[in-house]
C-alpha cells in the first residue's frame, strides 16, 4: 500500500518523464529520417534504453526520496536526451562513434545518482565529512598536474585509467562546494555581525574569512597551474555568490568585481591562451580561418539557423572544432534555431530555479548554502557558455551540463542533482510532518 501511495505522490514526475521520452523519441526519429530515410533498430533500442533508465530512477525516487522535487529529473532527462541526439547527429557528420559511449555514460551517471540517493540518507552527513571531502577535492583537482596525459587539449585537466579518460576537476568542484558550504555555515553569524566598515561598506574580519580564502586561493592556483581558467572563473563566481547569500552584504559583490578585474588583467598579461581568446572575442572575424575559426564558425552557423533552425541533420555544425563539448549549444542553435536554443536555456532556468527553491525551503544553514551553491554553479556555467558562443565574453572551455559529450561532466552533474534531490526530500518531509 505504501508503495502505491509513493508512486501516486510522484505522478507529476512520471508524467513529465513520459513527456520527456516523447520529445527525445520524436527528435531521434526526425534525425534518423533526415540522415537515413528510415528508423533503424539501433535507434529503437536507444529510445527503449533511455525510457528504461529514467523510469528506473523514478522508481528509486519513489522508494528512497518520495518528497523530493518532481521537476528536476524530467528536465535533466530532456537535456540529456537532446544532448545524445546532437552527439549522434555530429557523429554522422564527422564519421565518429561517440554517441554509444555517451549512452554508456548516461547509464553510469543515472546509476551514480541512484547510489547517492540510496546511501545518502541524511545530507547533513556531508557536513560532518566536509573537511575530508574538501581535501580530497583539492587532491583530485591537482591530480592531472602529477598524472599528465598527452592530449591535444591546451589544459592539463585529464587523467587516464586504463581505457578511460577522466576529468577529476568535475568531481572536485562538488567536494569543494561541500567544504565552502560548511565553512560558511559555521561562520555565517560572524559574517553578519562582526567586522568593520570602509567607505560605508561592511567587511568581515580577516580571521573569520581566512579559512575560506585559503582553500579558495589554493584551488584557483591549481587551476591556473593547469592552464584551466574556465573552472577557476566558475568556482570564483559560485563561492562569491555563496558568500553573498551567507552574509547578505553587498560589499561582497563589489569585492568580487574588483578581484575579477585584477585577476583577469593579471592572467591576460601572463597567458598567451587568454590573450588569443580575448582577441577572438574582440574581433572573431579578424582571423576567420586561423585562431578565430572556431568562434566565427559558431556565429555563422547560428546566424544561418535563424529563428527556427536548419532542421536536425540539415546543417553543418560539425565544422566547428570541439563542437561535441565546448560548442554543443552552437550546434543546437544552428539546427534548432533561436527557438531551440531558447527552449534549452528555459529548461536550464527551470532546473536552476528548482535548486534555488529547495534552498529556500530547507531550514538549516548548511542545506541552504549547499543547495544554492550547487544551483549557482550550474547557473554561472550556463551563463559563461552561452556568453562565450555568442561572443559576449571570451570562451572558457566549459562544458554544457547534461548535454556535452564526456563522461566526467555527465556523472558529476547527476551526483550534483542527487544531492539537491536529497536536500529537497528532507525539507519537504519536515514540512509535511509539521
Amino acid at each position: 500500500m505504501i508503495v502505491f501511495e509513493r508512486l501516486r505522490m510522484r505522478r507529476l514526475e512520471l508524467g513529465l518523464l513520459i513527456l520527456a521520452s516523447l520529445i527525445v523519441g520524436v527528435a531521434v526519429v526526425n534525425l534518423e529520417v533526415s540522415l537515413n530515410s528510415n528508423v533503424t533498430g539501433n535507434m529503437l533500442v536507444l529510445i527503449g534504453g533511455f525510457v528504461t533508465v529514467f523510469l528506473t530512477a523514478h522508481v528509486v525516487l519513489c522508494w528512497k526520496a518520495p518528497y523530493a522535487d518532481q521537476i528536476m529529473l524530467p528536465v535533466a532527462a530532456i537535456l540529456n536526451g537532446l544532448g545524445l541526439v546532437m552527439v549522434y547527429r555530429l557523429d554522422a557528420g564527422l564519421s565518429t562513434a561517440l554517441a554509444p559511449r555517451q549512452v554508456m555514460w548516461t547509464f553510469v551517471g543515472v546509476a551514480l545518482m541512484v547510489l547517492v540517493l540510496v546511501f545518502l540518507k541524511d545530507y547533513n552527513a556531508l557536513s560532518r565529512y566536509a573537511y575530508v571531502l574538501g581535501l580530497i577535492g583539492l587532491i583530485l583537482l591537482a591530480l592531472p598536474m602529477v598524472w599528465p596525459v598527452d592530449t591535444e587539449a591546451d589544459a592539463d585537466i585529464w587523467i587516464t585509467i586504463g581505457p578511460l579518460s577522466l576529468q577529476p576537476g568535475e568531481f572536485s568542484k562538488i567536494m569543494l562546494l561541500l567544504l565552502f558550504a560548511q565553512l560558511l555555515a559555521t561562520k555565517r553569524s560572524l559574517f553578519q555581525t562582526a567586522g568593520y566598515q570602509i567607505l560605508g561598506l561592511d567587511f568581515p574580519r580577516l580571521r573569520d574569512l581566512a579559512p575560506i580564502l585559503g582553500v579558495w586561493a589554493v584551488a584557483l592556483m591549481i587551476m591556473a597551474g593547469e592552464n584551466d581558467f574556465g573552472p577557476a572563473l566558475l568556482l570564483f563566481g559560485t563561492v562569491l555568490g555563496m558568500l553573498y547569500l551567507a552574509s547578505g552584504r553587498v560589499s561582497w559583490l563589489i569585492i568580487g568585481m574588483v578581484l575579477v578585474s585584477i585577476g583577469g588583467f593579471t592572467v591576460y598579461q601572463i597567458s598567451g591562451k587568454i590573450q588569443a581568446r580575448v582577441a577572438n572575442y574582440w574581433d572573431p572575424l579578424a582571423d576567420p580561418v586561423g585562431k578565430g575559426f572556431q568562434l566565427s564558425q559558431a556565429l555563422f552557423g547560428m546566424s544561418w539557423g535563424g529563428i527556427d533552425g536548419t532542421g536536425l541533420g540539415q546543417g553543418y555544425p560539425y565544422i566547428i572544432p570541439v563542437v561535441f563539448s565546448d560548442y554543443i549549444l552552437a550546434a543546437i542553435g544552428e539546427e534548432l534555431g533561436l527557438i531551440g536554443i531558447s527552449a534549452v536555456l528555459i529548461l536550464f532556468a527551470v532546473f536552476i530555479s528548482r535548486g534555488m527553491h529547495t534552498a529556500m525551503q530547507v531550514q538549516d544553514t548548511f542545506g541552504k548554502l549547499l543547495a544554492s551553491g550547487l544551483a549557482l554553479t550550474v547557473a554561472i556555467q550556463i551563463f559563461i557558455i552561452t556568453a562565450g558562443i555568442s561572443a559576449l565574453m571570451p570562451m572558457t572551455g566549459l562544458t554544457t551540463p547534461f548535454m556535452s559529450q564526456g563522461g566526467s561532466s555527465l556523472m558529476a552533474n547527476y551526483i550534483l542533482m542527487a544531492i539537491i534531490l536529497r536536500i529537497s526530500d528532507a525539507s519537504r518531509r519536515e514540512a509535511e510532518a509539521k
